[in-house]
């Protein structure tokens, strides 16, 4: 916050979190600047008479919110006449709070919506609802209230009680398009972030199934496979029945009270580690595919001694595959494909050794393997910067949200630039 200049005098506020405040600035808590209300739900939520996709109010939700990063836009449902009735109805720039699920987010509607009683509201608010909107956006203001145990808990007296700086309205708005400004130019270096590590996973997924389908000699022969998941291999691999190549067996059942947080041995299911038991069922190096719901088709690789639950299927290699190339031959097969059930997604072992698998000479494993393994350790090493690049930017948004709302930096002289073509260099910006 170098870069930004102070104000002239300050003043204690006697709040932990404001600490010092402009000297003419106001301690005010929220619910002398609004009455703090609760939404409502129409009981029970989920009956079908109180939705209606033509309906004029969109019904929200607590993953709505999380979802959205400022305004409200949108939202999968939405009520009838009669469920809006019951509930609580906000216009277009109204603000409210999540007091449940992602407790202490808050969000502006960008649309009509109804609120339920995860949410408080503040409908006669006489400072800019986006100056709020940001107070609480700098994840101070809250800390420390209506703990229970590990829990933050918030609700309509808790928020009230908030202490906040106040100054005139018009000093408020400036802060704001202040804020509006700077926390864009930080959000767009963080899409940058997020979009290269799509694409540095899009590139490590397109050369590892190169690798993994077509081998690394480019001027191999080619042929037809006849598999329905792949088209052309190279003439000398080998094109085997799964049930031939493979064996494939269902882990067994344990119980979740013989899971806990430590124990000899891992157990696995479809998603990896589950926990630790005193008991293993398998011995040596194995790849497992998980067999239900979501994680239908999942795949994994296990070492030395653990338990397969019954969410997932060991593979058994009768052939010599890698256990690296294999991993990555199933996860291409997209074995979640050949679900037995639509409401229940579930592989069944019967299903997969019908199906025919590709196998290349050893020593060419043993090649795409150390390839798989190189391209995982880069992706991941530039994946680490990325997402320390996109943390440290979060910090420096949260820090520079908190030090104006609190008043730590002066930006009553502050003017949006003349064209939005003038951008600041993106370096200044992460500093």
């Amino acid at each position: 916050m170098s870069k930004y200049q102070a104000y002239p005098n300050y003043k204690e506020s006697g709040e932990e979190w404001l600490g010092s405040v402009p000297d003419y600035w106001d301690i005010i808590q929220i619910k002398h600047l609004s009455v703090v209300k609760r939404g409502a739900s129409p009981r029970p939520i989920d009956d079908a008479k109180y939705f209606d996709d033509d309906g004029e109010y969109a019904w929200t939700r607590i993953a709505d919110v999380t979802a959205s990063d400022v305004y409200l836009i949108n939202s999968p449902q939405r009520l009838s006449e009669l469920g809006s009735s019951l509930s609580v109805k906000l216009e277009p720039e109204s603000l409210f709070l999540s007091i449940a699920g992602t407790v202490g987010k808050p969000c502006i509607t960008g649309m009509k919506a109804c609120i339920h009683d995860g949410f408080v509201y503040f409908p006669e608010l006489k400072i800019p609802s986006k100056f709020l909107f940001y107070v609480f956006a700098g994840e101070q203001a809250y800390k420390g209230l209506g703990k229970f145990g590990t829990q933050l808990n918030l609700n309509t007296d808790t928020v009230g009680g908030i202490k906040i700086g106040c100054t005139s309205n018009v000093e408020l708005e400036n802060i704001v398009n202040f804020l509006d400004h700077e926390t864009a130019k930080i959000d767009t270096l963080i899409e940058k972030q997020q979009q290269l590590i799509k694409l540095l996973k899009e590139k490590r997924q397109a050369v590892i199934i190169h690798a993994v389908t077509k081998g690394l000699n480019p001027k191999a022969p080619m042929r037809h496979s006849g598999v329905e998941w792949i088209d052309k291999v190279p003439v000398h691999w080998k094109i085997l029945r799964l049930s031939f190549a493979l064996k494939l067996q269902s882990g067994d059942t344990i119980t979740s009270d013989s899971i806990g947080k430590v124990g000899k041995y891992l157990v696995y299911g479809g998603n990896g580690v589950r926990g630790y038991t005193s008991n293993y069922n398998c011995d040596g190096e194995y790849v497992l595919i998980g067999r239900q719901g979501a994680l239908c088709g999942n795949i994994n690789m296990a070492s030395g001694k653990f338990f397969a639950s019954e969410h997932a299927i060991v593979v058994y290699p009768k052939k010599p595959f890698k256990n690296v190339y294999l991993a990555e031959m199933l996860r291409f097969m997209n074995l979640g494909q050949y679900s037995v059930s639509a409401a229940q997604p579930g592989v069944s072992v019967e299903r997969l050794d019908l199906l025919k698998v590709i196998m290349p000479p050893e020593n060419e494993q043993i090649e795409i393997s150390k390839l798989i393994i190189k391209e995982q350790a880069v992706f991941e090493s530039l994946t680490s910067e990325c997402e320390n690049m996109i943390a440290l930017l979060q910090e420096r948004r949260t820090a520079l949200i908190s030090a104006a709302v609190t008043g730590k930096i002066d930006v009553r002289n502050w003017q949006p630039p003349k064209s939005s073509n003038n951008k600041s260099n993106d370096k200044e910006v992460a500093a």
